[in-house]
């Protein structure tokens, strides 16, 4: 479990965030949560499925970054070998946390930022400032907050969009075999991916709900993005 406390100005005033990358900071994962809130960004550069959660069995979506556990074909070295950092990497050691403020003598729930104090990242010497000398936001820790944000508004967006397309019977279960060489071949499962036949077969009037409720635009991108497991086929043989 995450040691998360609420990050403030005062108690963290010297907080640094080692901002690279390497399996000693956990990125050593073959797929990443991901949001519809970034699938414009994800989408030119990581192959999208969804997966049931395994608790709830809801619907959620990948990125795929490697064929084997334990495998991101995207880490080079110290690097992130892409133009975009998946925001649930990105958010480094933080977390968005929630509390009660009374407000108008009413109790209102708001977000606030808690951050990992056993997260590898976290340093008192090493890395990003989280915050300025004179105690307000660096730079860093703004562009943090716009991808906690990013990932808050995904959650509730995706829960809704999943529920959506799995109601129009748009989801499918996939099993890809891939060919990387012709000693190695690998089998994803456990995936589903956008029935094509179904969402060419929708309705003016779903076809119409989807795009008003703003979930189209997702379902095309995700669709585009299995155009990368070419390249990731590519990055596989590379590494071998």
């Amino acid at each position: 479990m995450p040691n998360a406390v609420l990050l403030n100005n005062v108690a963290h005033k010297d907080l640094k965030v080692i901002n690279r990358y390497g399996a000693e900071f956990g990125d050593n994962l073959n797929s990443v949560l991901t949001f519809p809130t970034e699938f414009a960004d994800m989408q030119r550069e990581y192959p999208i499925l969804l997966r049931k959660n395994d608790k709830t069995g809801e619907f959620q979506t990948h990125a795929v970054l490697g064929f084997e556990a334990g495998e991101n074909l995207y880490l080079n070295n110290d690097n992130w070998g892409a133009s975009y950092v998946p925001a649930i990497v990105a958010r480094g050691p933080f977390l968005i946390g929630f509390q009660e403020k009374e407000m108008d003598g009413e109790l209102q729930r708001e977000t606030v930022i808690h951050v990992d104090m056993d997260n590898p990242r976290v340093s008192q010497s090493e890395g990003e400032p989280v915050f300025l000398e004179h105690g307000g936001n660096s730079p860093y820790l703004e562009k943090v907050v716009k991808t906690l944000n990013a990932i808050h508004e995904g959650l509730g967006y995706g829960k809704v969009m999943y529920e959506a397309l799995a109601d129009l019977e748009l989801i499918e279960p996939v099993n890809l075999e891939i060919q990387i060489t012709p000693e190695a071949q690998y089998n994803l499962t456990g995936y589903y991916a956008i029935n094509e036949d179904k969402l060419r077969d929708l309705d003016a009037a779903n076809l119409e709900k989807l795009n008003k409720m703003g979930f189209l635009e997702g379902v095309y991108l995700l669709k585009s993005s299995l155009s990368n497991i070419k390249s990731l086929v590519e990055r596989k043989r590379a590494a071998l």
